[in-house]
């Protein structure tokens, strides 16, 4: 059985239940999907015609089918998700579990530590975060430092080792940065009221520090401590500059997350923000590679689960700018806002989004324009010109057996294809194959063209073809006094050989390199352009029947009949109803009385 009616075999035994479904190539997996009803849904890559070009790849490469059915769609979302991160499939985007990102982490022992870790200790301590910006989490442990005095020594400082005097203060406590717990120079409940107070503000929860230290500040002062009273307005102060620097949004909105994605034909955007009391605390944008023509749903909904995952949000309301299927969330809701502060906070994420996927494609343009830059300098030094070659012509010849010669040009602009400046000659001074012969005359054709109408001379012209062809361009330049202002080189196709003017022995040029690279573009690309005149020329000239001498019916109507039908001979064959159905009443008219003519004529006494 073929390996095609063998998968369609397979097709029709796939049930129509949810689920997920698993294609393989002979190496393993290569996509996995989930779909409401899964026979219905493998079915659409085999039946429709209208896929882009990854998917009909994708296509190409099943060698066998797996599903698993499921109770419901949620579950066939969490069944994919968990395939894709275990399975990496060539063809589907890329989901990873994100266990790199840095934490906080609150110590689990007495007098607590506050340390940054990317590791997860199941021992009782308190991490906070993950952080998608570690230059954010250092400034939110720097603010922590200088509000609390901390420990930062590794000393187990349990009751007995502490009451034994095992340990002395250090460098930290002579700074002022830590209270000196390891002497009991303070006690347990006052440091634990700050590690309190650390607590709220590591949730996002700046307004309960702020007013102990407002109330702290105010009784100072009452107290006339005032060198106290202005330490205290100095933490307050700092806590002020630091959610001033947070992006705040409505006090009422707490515990949200918030999605939006941009997408263009390679690429999908996704910004994530979170906010928290009133504040965004953590933001953070993505590029996801698209593989196959997914759409922005397709792509979100994975990436809302994978991000909420690595950021270990509990949130239940969930913010996005496009439609979502049921994500199999538990007590939370994905809503698209209209209007309202949900509304301008999800405007915020699409600007943020919007202006990822621009710097990345401006990235992109900038790199491109670098390589192009790059590929003139390069021509330039293997030629050894006096200029950077920003516009390049190639010329070439083609005829069949001597019909039809033709000649085109291609222009490349900046090292790209300028294909309004493409041109085709036909030969008019040349009698039968003589490519010598032609080349000095498009040659001359374009260079004199170009000079009657000052328009810019390129700075460096190439001909395909060996020192011949070479030599007939130079002739044709030095006619037009144009030599010495234009560089002109010659490409052999065997070896790639490149030929210069003057110089019996050619150049070669690295294999790899990037000029002998876009040598051969242009020589294939002018190659193309020319063969397909070429052909329409000949096309044309092949057509001309004696349907094109019947009076009034012109050269187009019998042009598109006999495209259609091949041959004088079927076109005869059609009914009137037929050929009113081509090319209307008037001319099937016309058609039938010719044949009709030339059937009488055939049969007539005098034919014989």
């Amino acid at each position: 059985m073929a390996a095609k009616d063998h998968l369609q075999e397979q097709i029709r035994h796939l049930p129509h239940r949810p689920g997920i479904y698993k294609f393989f190539d002979d190496e393993g997996i290569i996509y996995v999907g989930k779909a409401i009803d899964i026979r219905k849904r493998v079915s659409s890559y085999f039946n429709k015609q209208d896929h882009n070009k990854k998917t009909q790849q994708l296509v190409r490469n099943i060698k066998r089918i797996e599903f698993t059915i499921v109770d419901s769609e949620s579950d066939a979302f969490l069944l994919e998700n968990n395939l894709i991160k275990q399975n990496q499939p060539k063809y589907n985007i890329l989901l990873k579990d994100g266990k790199t990102y840095p934490y906080l982490c609150l110590t689990n022992e007495r007098f607590p530590r506050l340390l940054p870790t990317r590791k997860k200790i199941n021992d009782g301590s308190r991490y906070y975060g993950p952080y998608a910006n570690l230059t954010a989490m250092n400034i939110l442990l720097e603010l922590i430092r200088a509000l609390y005095p901390l420990r930062t020594c590794t000393y187990n400082l349990s009751r007995e080792n502490v009451e034994a005097g095992k340990f002395k203060v250090c460098l930290e406590y002579h700074l002022g940065n830590c209270k000196g717990p390891c002497e009991n120079l303070v006690d347990e409940d006052s440091y634990n009221q700050n590690i309190q107070q650390i607590r709220n503000i590591l949730s996002g929860n700046l307004s309960v520090p702020k007013a102990y230290f407002k109330e702290k500040m105010m009784a100072a002062a009452q107290d006339q401590q005032f060198e106290l009273a202005h330490s205290f307005k100095q933490k307050l102060d700092r806590l002020d500059e630091f959610q001033a620097k947070s992006t705040v949004v409505n006090a009422s909105l707490s515990n949200i997350d918030v999605f939006s994605i941009a997408a263009n034909e390679k690429s999908a955007f996704i910004n994530y923000l979170k906010v928290m009391n009133g504040a965004i605390i953590l933001t953070q944008s993505v590029e996801v590679q698209k593989k196959l023509d997914e759409t922005d749903a397709e792509i979100l909904a994975p990436m809302i689960m994978q991000m909420r995952e690595e950021f270990e949000s509990q949130s239940r309301e969930i913010l996005v700018n496009v439609a979502l299927p049921d994500l199999p969330i538990a007590n939370a809701t994905v809503t698209v806002p209209q209007i309202g502060d949900k509304r301008k906070l999800l405007e915020l994420s699409i600007k943020n989004v919007m202006y990822l996927r621009k710097e990345k494609e401006s990235m992109n343009d900038r790199s491109k324009d670098l390589n192009e830059v790059r590929i003139m300098e390069t021509i330039k030094k293997d030629l050894r010109l006096t200029e950077l070659p920003k516009h390049i012509e190639c010329f070439d010849n083609s005829n069949f057996q001597g019909d039809n010669p033709v000649a085109a040009m291609v222009c490349f602009r900046n090292a790209k294809p300028s294909k309004k400046d493409y041109r085709h000659y036909h030969i008019k001074t040349v009698v039968g194959p003589n490519d010598f012969d032609s080349m000095y005359e498009v040659v001359t054709r374009r260079y004199r063209r170009l000079v009657d109408e000052g328009a810019s001379l390129p700075q460096l012209v190439i001909v395909d073809g060996g020192k011949g062809q070479l030599s007939m361009a130079v002739k044709a330049l030095k006619d037009l006094n144009l030599w010495g202002q234009i560089p002109v080189i010659g490409i052999a196709k065997r070896l790639e050989e490149i030929y210069v003017p003057n110089d019996p022995l050619p150049l070669y040029i690295d294999k790899k390199s990037e000029s002998l690279r876009l040598f051969q573009r242009m020589r294939d690309e002018v190659h193309r352009f020319g063969i397909t005149f070429h052909r329409s020329r000949r096309d044309a000239a092949t057509l001309k029947t004696e349907l094109t001498d019947v009076k009034g019916l012109g050269p187009v109507t019998a042009e598109k009949l006999l495209t259609k039908f091949k041959s004088v001979k079927k076109i005869k064959e059609l009914t009137e109803a037929q050929l009113i159905e081509e090319v209307g009443k008037a001319k099937a008219r016309i058609l039938l009385n010719y044949f009709s003519e030339q059937e009488a004529a055939e049969t007539s006494p005098a034919a014989e």
